[in-house]
């Protein structure tokens, strides 16, 4: 029997009160397969990921991970890598203990440290490239080291679905390459399926598989070169959209977010 898609959505709609975030969105997401979530803010795209976790109910329709329905204890099979924000700085936990919490952090009761789970920790610090301030307090740490301990945290259960939540934000472009380059590793090793929620889509531009958009209560689901496409987001956003080439990139102008009005996309082709 072959094994369950990572994940399939079925006629889902979510609201806030008397706002649709989206409705009638079907989903499935193949094994290894990269999945970009686009959209301005507000549309509703942590919020996916939050329902996909089982932390936000639908208002319609069903979500299936790994072959189960997502329930609110949670499924140790699907990874997190939440927003790079950072942690207090008098926070008293080392680096290896907050990945360590990704490798014990489920058991009832006081961890008791095991020799198999240290050479996790160990494998997982070495993974992300971590070990040189593995015993520094987290809270001292800078915004990439952090990412990269949260990173290795996500990863501690082999999860067979990643869910990436604007992970490099306020990160340097060194250390967004480093988190990206994990995240790929992993999922080409494994055959894990990657969500990816991201404000610039540039960074992850040559690992994108297909791109979910979402906007004003709809979405649209394609490759790169199908969803980048002035008529496809004019429609999309049901005012003018343009996306430019300029410079050897791709720039999406006119899109009716404040925030999010430019998404800037670098061109792959020499």
């Amino acid at each position: 029997m072959s094994p369950a898609r990572p994940l399939e959505i079925r006629g889902a709609a979510l609201r806030r009160g008397e706002r649709e975030l989206w409705w009638g969105l079907d989903l499935e997401v193949e094994p290894g397969e990269f999945l970009a979530v686009l959209g301005p803010s507000g549309s509703g795209k942590t919020t996916l990921l939050r329902a996909i976790l089982g932390l936000e109910p639908l208002t319609e329709g069903a979500i299936t991970a790994l072959g189960e329905p997502v329930r609110a204890a949670g499924n140790r099979r699907i990874g997190y890598i939440p927003q790079s924000r950072p942690l207090p700085r008098d926070a008293a936990l080392r680096g290896r203990d907050l990945v360590a919490l990704g490798v014990n952090g489920h058991r009832f009761g006081l961890p008791i440290p095991r020799r198999a789970d240290r050479e996790r920790v160990d494998a997982l610090l070495d993974a992300v490239g971590a070990r040189d301030f593995a015993d520094r307090p987290v809270g001292q740490l800078s915004g990439g080291e952090q990412q990269r301990l949260r990173a290795g945290q996500a990863l501690a259960d082999d999860p067979r679905l990643l869910l990436c939540d604007e992970p490099l934000t306020s990160l340097d472009l060194a250390n967004q390459q480093a988190v990206i380059g994990l995240i790929d590793r992993h999922r080409r090793a494994t055959g894990a399926a990657v969500l990816f929620v991201t404000h610039d889509i540039n960074p992850v531009l040559d690992k994108v598989d297909r791109i979910l958009y979402l906007a004003g209560g709809r979405f649209t689901l394609g490759r790169p070169d199908e969803v980048l496409d002035s008529r496809v987001l004019s429609d999309l956003y049901g005012a003018p959209v343009f996306v430019l080439r300029a410079g050897g990139r791709l720039v999406v102008v006119g899109a009716p977010d404040a925030e999010e009005s430019h998404h800037h996309h670098e061109e792959e082709h020499p």
